[in-house]
């Protein structure tokens, strides 16, 4: 057996997302089992170099894990040629600096969403990128759960025939942070800091819809901020300009219209946090994080609207659950491996930075129809 160790520069471990889903239940998680298999008795180790500002932070998580190497010095860390791949899960204002650092420096990188504050810096990165020649990829972790893997195979096997619609419903209830403390930072309720569930959540609907049932080509949407006043990690209160709310419609290219949900201030009345319906002419499903529900169009009740009498039956008994059939990783960790393979191994990877830009124009234009009260297309984008 042969092992390759690529070190990979991570930056912004220290937030919620970087070091729980990325660090610890990914790189960490492959290191566990041996390292990421190349086939032929190859196999990847990767190396993190932990990024950020806050030493203390950076040394007591290198200190947990067993690791060595942490610095706050990212232009250290990307001036050493050992180091291969630039990682980036800071806050979205810092994103595009950094990332421009680490493709002059000739390092792969990889990358959370959205990866610019607008579409312009998101394709100029592109662009970098691809003048570069380095490998790139942005993180769509969304198309990796188990309940959306269930629903890739009922489209791949016919199950719908023709896809009418699709909607969706995401989001929880986060406390202002007075009487309870929040679940999210402060920064994302914050649009000076880059924060707001719209440019959040239309990247990841962007790529959710584009995989599973084609372009996205017109959105209309309407976006609030429903609670105007919460409170920081300090106690503080503060005033939240970003929005908190985003109700979309977006007409595929296909036809099928996809209606999607997103706010931090609804209260749960579902199976799980995010669901997604989609009726078509042979069947329907609804698909969560890990459960999928179908119901075909030769088991569909005939429900006539009475309000007199009393439903005869619960409508979600009505519905057959979809098995695994096989065993779901983590989605984090998943994507990981595809990337590392990527540059390991030059397989093909389609989640690029342009991938990215796709879901950075929804996200502006989404911003702009609700200021503007109209429908906007998607023109195609090229680099």
């Amino acid at each position: 057996m042969t092992r390759r160790t690529v070190r990979i520069a991570m930056n912004g471990v220290t937030g919620r997302m970087g070091y729980r889903q990325h660090l610890v239940r990914s790189i960490l998680a492959i290191r566990e089992q041996g390292g990421l298999d190349l086939g032929g008795g190859d196999v990847l180790w990767p190396e993190p170099v932990l990024v950020g500002r806050r030493s203390h932070a950076l040394e007591d998580i290198a200190g947990r894990h067993g690791l060595t190497e942490w610095s706050t010095d990212l232009d250290a860390v990307l001036a050493d040629d050992t180091v291969e791949i630039y990682f980036d899960a800071q806050v979205t204002s810092a994103r595009l600096e950094a990332i421009k650092k680490a493709v002059a420096a000739g390092k792969h990188v990889y990358t959370e969403k959205p990866t610019a504050a607008d579409l312009e810096g998101a394709l100029d990165l592109a662009r970098l990128a691809r003048d570069a020649g380095v490998k790139n990829g942005v993180v769509q972790d969304k198309i990796f759960l188990p309940g959306l893997r269930k629903l890739k195979r009922l489209i791949d096997g016919g199950f719908f025939g023709e896809v009418l619609s699709v909607r969706g419903e995401f989001g929880y209830w986060v406390f202002e942070g007075d009487w309870q403390k929040a679940q999210r930072p402060s920064w994302n309720y914050r649009a000076e800091d880059g924060g707001g569930i719209v440019v959040d959540m239309f990247p990841h609907w962007e790529y959710v819809l584009h995989e599973l049932f084609g372009p996205v080509a017109s959105v209309t949407a309407h976006v609030r901020t429903h609670v105007p006043r919460r409170w920081d990690e300090r106690g503080e209160p503060y005033e939240a300009t970003a929005d908190d709310a985003a109700y979309g419609i977006f007409q595929l290219a296909s036809g099928a219209v996809a209606q999607i949900n997103s706010s931090w201030a609804v209260r749960v009345n579902r199976d799980e946090l995010v669901e997604f319906q989609v009726d078509g002419t042979h069947g329907s499903a609804v698909a969560g994080l890990r459960n999928c529900r179908v119901q075909h169009r030769s088991t569909t009740p005939k429900p006539v609207w009475n309000p007199d009498l009393p439903v005869t039956g619960p409508f979600r008994d009505q519905w057959q659950e979809v098995p695994d059939n096989e065993e779901f990783d983590n989605g984090f960790k998943a994507q990981w491996e595809l990337f590392l393979r990527h540059v390991a191994l030059d397989e093909p990877y389609a989640r690029d930075l342009l991938a990215g830009a796709r879901g950075v124009q929804l996200a502006e234009l989404g911003l702009k129809s609700s200021a503007e009260g109209r429908r906007f297309d998607l023109p195609e984008l090229t680099l």
